[in-house]
Parts: structure tokens; C-alpha cells; sequence
């Protein structure tokens, strides 16, 4: 069993109640890019951050996954999911992308 750490922004930990959704991005195998933004403040939950490359500045996230789970709690509501594969298709037209769930109001596993 892994244990999650929060990357943290300034004002502090990934609390439920702060940041009451989640967003995970599911990789399927092949090199992919993804950009997801809310209208709130956004965190990545990892074991280690920096290894996976990933970028998460204000409300926004950007990265790169091919297989296993990125995860993020968020405050507000999701404004944009932009994914593609490697060669650039987007996800409505690459069965490769990898999958975005989006749960709002969820406590934290």
C-alpha cells in the first residue's frame, strides 16, 4: 500500500473539506499529454511529485502519464480537460488517451 502525499500550494495541506474533489487521470499505455483546470485551487496527490513530471501552478495541471494514476484534489468546479496521445489526437478520437474521472464531494481514500 503507497501512501499519498500532497503537493502543497501556499496556503497549505489537501484537506476534504478545502479541496472536496478529485480529478484522475488514468493511463492506458501509451505516452499521453493532459491539461486539466478548475475555476478553484488544484493539488496533485503522489508519492512523489517530482517524479512524475507533473506541473500544477494556481488552477491549472499538466503532465505527461502513460500507464498507472495521477490524482488531484480541487476546490471549485472543472473548467477544461484537454488530452492527447502521442502522436497529438485528441481523446474523442484516440481510443489511447487516457481515461479522466472527475468526482465531486468525495472524502479522502
Amino acid at each position: 500500500m503507497s501512501r499519498n502525499t500532497s503537493v502543497q500550494n501556499a496556503t497549505g495541506g489537501s484537506d476534504p473539506d478545502r479541496l472536496p474533489n478529485l480529478v484522475t487521470i488514468v493511463g492506458r499505455g501509451i505516452p499521453s499529454n493532459f491539461e486539466i483546470a478548475v475555476d478553484g485551487e488544484i493539488e496533485m496527490i503522489a508519492d512523489d511529485p517530482v517524479s512524475e513530471g507533473t506541473v500544477v501552478s494556481g488552477g491549472a495541471a499538466e503532465g505527461t502519464i502513460e500507464v498507472g494514476v495521477q490524482r488531484f484534489r480541487f476546490s471549485g468546479q472543472m473548467a477544461n480537460v484537454h488530452v492527447v496521445d502521442w502522436n497529438g489526437t485528441e481523446m474523442s478520437e484516440s481510443a489511447s488517451t487516457p481515461e479522466v474521472h472527475v468526482d465531486y464531494g468525495v472524502a479522502t481514500r
